[in-house]
């Protein structure tokens, strides 16, 4: 589930499990910094696998409510949400978590990928144009914004 639309009981969830390490204190600060960052008014365009929204980073009631969270931000004006559902034919799409930030300047553009280790920030030409590619494939493989909340709203029934 991508960072900037995540609930708090779902990045609580997801921090904890993944930086075990993490006291409490530092913990806390991490969740007021992502809910500061999700204070955005800029384009936004997630696309997200099936598989990310039926994983249970903590109990069903935080899935049904990052559920209810993601159909909100959908229907906001600078935010789409699509899918991309399991029984999509011939999707192999991206192998992990990939934000592209870009703007105006294409060769300002950034591509931040997520591991256990920290972020890696990516910013070569030739990197870049590859995760161009791979968004577009992945972006033109997914549900329209309202089929992706139909699908969500199927997809909170079941919690």
């Amino acid at each position: 589930m991508p960072g900037l639309l995540q609930t708090e009981d779902c990045s609580r969830a997801v921090f904890s499990a993944r930086l075990l390490e993490l006291t409490s204190e530092e913990l806390e600060l991490r969740i007021q910094h992502r809910r500061a960052r999700q204070k955005f008014t800029t384009p936004y365009e997630a696309v997200i696998h099936e598989a990310a929204l039926r994983i249970r980073v903590s109990d069903r009631a935080t899935s049904k409510a990052q559920l209810a969270r993601l159909l909100e931000l959908s229907e906001e004006d600078h935010v789409t949400v699509r899918v991309i559902p399991f029984d999509l034919d011939g999707f192999s799409g991206a192998s992990s978590t990939m934000t592209y930030v870009g703007g105006p300047v294409p060769k300002l553009d950034t591509v931040v990928r997520d591991a256990l280790h920290g972020s890696a920030f990516i910013d070569s030409e030739a990197q870049l144009n590859t995760y161009r590619t791979s968004f577009l494939k992945v972006e033109s493989a997914s549900l329209d914004p309202e089929q992706s909340r139909d699908f969500i709203r199927s997809l909170s029934k079941e919690f």
